[in-house]
C-alpha cells in the first residue's frame, strides 16, 4: 500500500512542477526551467521504475501512475493561476462616459486610450500584473457592467531600437 502512495504523490509532484516550468519558461526564465526539467526528470526516473519492476504482477500502479499524472496536472495548473506570474494587458472596451472613472480608478496603472470617434466608446489598454487581472476587471465591471474585456498575457520589451 505504501508504494502505491509514494507513486501517487511522486507524479503529483512531478506533474506539477511540469506544468509550472512550461509557464515559467514561456515567461522567459530558462535557466529556473531547465532546473525544474532536472528535478522532473530525476523523479520520473525513480517513479518510472519502481512502476516497470513486476507491472505484470501488479497492474494497479499503473492506474495509480496515470491518476497521479492527471491529479499533478491538475494542481500545477491551479498553483500558476494563484501564483500569477507575468504580466497581463487588459484590453478593455467601455462607454466613453466611463472612460474618466475608469482611469481615476485605476491611476496608477500604464493606461492607453484608444477613442473611437462617433462610436461613443473608448478602448483602453491596461498592463497589469497578471494576478491583478480579476481585481481590475472587477473594478471596470462596477463603473461599465456593459464592458468588454480582453486578457492578454504580454512580454515586456525594453529599449526598443
Amino acid at each position: 500500500m505504501h508504494i502505491y502512495f509514494f507513486i501517487f504523490i511522486s507524479k503529483i509532484i512531478e506533474n506539477a512542477l511540469a506544468t509550472l516550468r512550461l509557464i515559467i519558461v514561456a515567461s522567459g526564465k530558462k535557466k529556473l526551467g531547465a532546473i525544474l526539467n532536472g528535478l522532473i526528470a530525476l523523479i520520473w526516473v525513480f517513479v518510472t521504475s519502481i512502476v516497470i519492476v513486476d507491472i505484470n504482477k501488479d497492474p494497479i500502479k499503473i492506474i495509480v501512475f496515470c491518476i497521479g499524472s492527471i491529479v499533478g496536472s491538475y494542481l500545477g495548473s491551479y498553483f500558476e493561476e494563484k501564483i500569477g506570474m507575468g504580466t497581463n494587458m487588459l484590453i478593455c472596451v467601455v462607454k466613453e462616459m466611463y472612460e474618466d472613472t475608469v482611469k481615476e480608478k485605476l491611476n496608477n496603472y500604464q493606461i492607453t486610450t484608444l477613442c473611437e470617434k462617433d462610436k461613443n466608446y473608448s478602448i483602453l489598454f491596461i498592463v497589469m500584473k497578471r494576478k491583478e487581472t480579476k481585481k481590475i476587471s472587477t473594478i471596470i465591471k462596477n463603473i461599465d457592467k456593459d464592458a468588454i474585456l480582453i486578457s492578454e498575457k504580454i512580454k515586456t520589451i525594453s529599449n526598443i531600437v
